[in-house]
C-alpha cells in the first residue's frame, strides 16, 4: 500500500478547505496559496485528495469544475449522495449534505457517480438583496 505524503503544499491545501463553507475552483485554490506551489502541483494534489476521499468533484452548470472538503467522518462506505446547490449571483457551490437526490434507473444500468445540482439564489444573496 501507497503512503501519502504530507507535504508544505498538501497542508496548506488542507487548511483552505478547513476554513471553507463553499466549494472551491483549482484557480481559487492557486491564489489562496500565494506561490507555495505551482499549478500543476495543486492538480495532483488534488487528485490525490479525490482518491484518497477527502475531497469530492463538482461539476458546475457551466462545466467550472469546483472541489469540496468530504463530511463523511461516520461513514463505512463512502458516497456522494447530496445535491448541490450553484448561486447564479455570486457563483459559489454549497454542499446540501441534508438534501438526498433521487432517481429512477432502467434495468442494465450501473450508476457510478451522481452530479446533482441545483441553481438558484442563495441565502447570502437573498438577504443582500432585501
Amino acid at each position: 500500500m501507497k503512503t501519502t505524503r504530507n507535504t508544505t503544499a498538501k497542508t496548506a491545501v488542507l487548511e483552505i478547505f478547513e476554513k471553507s463553507t463553499t466549494a472551491l475552483s483549482h484557480t481559487e485554490i492557486y491564489k489562496e496559496l500565494h506561490d507555495v506551489c505551482d499549478r500543476v502541483t495543486i492538480y495532483r494534489i488534488l487528485d490525490r485528495l479525490i482518491n484518497d476521499d477527502i475531497v469530492h468533484k463538482i461539476s458546475n452548470l457551466d462545466g467550472t469544475v469546483k472541489y469540496a472538503k468530504c463530511n463523511h467522518s461516520h461513514q463505512k462506505v463512502h458516497i456522494h449522495n447530496h445535491a448541490h446547490f450553484s448561486c447564479e449571483n455570486c457563483n459559489e457551490i454549497t454542499c446540501l449534505e441534508n438534501v438526498k437526490p433521487s432517481y429512477i434507473m432502467p434495468h442494465n444500468y450501473k450508476v457510478n457517480e451522481i452530479n446533482f445540482t441545483l441553481s438558484g439564489i442563495c441565502p447570502k444573496c437573498l438577504n443582500s438583496n432585501i
